[in-house]
């Protein structure tokens, strides 16, 4: 697995490097040679914050934790990212390397038909508008995220809240 380390306004000792390469070596198991790892750290408000992204074969897996040192917030990360491949478990299976998950407990085998059983679909219009437009029904919405129809692109896209403060935009390529 190729992995990227990049720093937010600091620097990133080449110990604390290792560290992380050690503890994400293990979802070499799961993902092979051809997943890409990106690993972000950053130091908002005095506290430690490792951001972990995965993707192979179009599945997008993301952890953002922060401690005291980062190695704990590795190790957090590292959790977290275990919960979401157990969860998805038999959905992977589908598209990566079919016996490596055989591994894992097989306490969260059922996880996935109870979670598909209780899908609710909603319905709403879906006119074009521009981004503020979007931020704005969002908010009004109460919601954390907003799709809808860019007036210039006619693309359908995505708006969010940040954790941190301010929006995002998730436009298709």
């Amino acid at each position: 697995m190729k992995m990227n380390f990049t720093a937010r306004q600091m620097k990133v000792y080449d110990s604390v490097k290792e560290t992380a390469e050690k503890k994400l070596a293990k979802f070499d198991k799961f993902f092979g040679g051809d997943a890409e790892m990106d690993i972000t750290f950053s130091m908002p408000n005095n506290q430690e914050m490792v951001e972990i992204t995965i993707r192979s074969q179009g599945i997008v897996f993301r952890a953002e934790e922060s401690s005291d040192t980062f190695a704990n917030a590795i190790d957090a990360a590292t959790e977290a990212l275990e919960r979401q491949i157990r969860k998805n478990k038999t959905r992977l299976q589908k598209r990566i390397k079919g016996d490596v998950f055989d591994t894992i407990d097989t306490e969260y085998e059922d996880v996935e038909e109870e979670y598909v059983q209780n899908v609710r679909t909603k319905t709403f219009p879906f006119k074009p508008m521009n981004v503020e437009e979007a931020i704005l029904q969002m908010n009004l919405l109460g919601h954390d995220f907003f799709v809808f129809k860019d007036a210039e692109t006619l693309e359908t896209c995505v708006v969010y809240k940040r954790k941190r403060g301010g929006y995002g935009l998730i436009v298709p390529e």
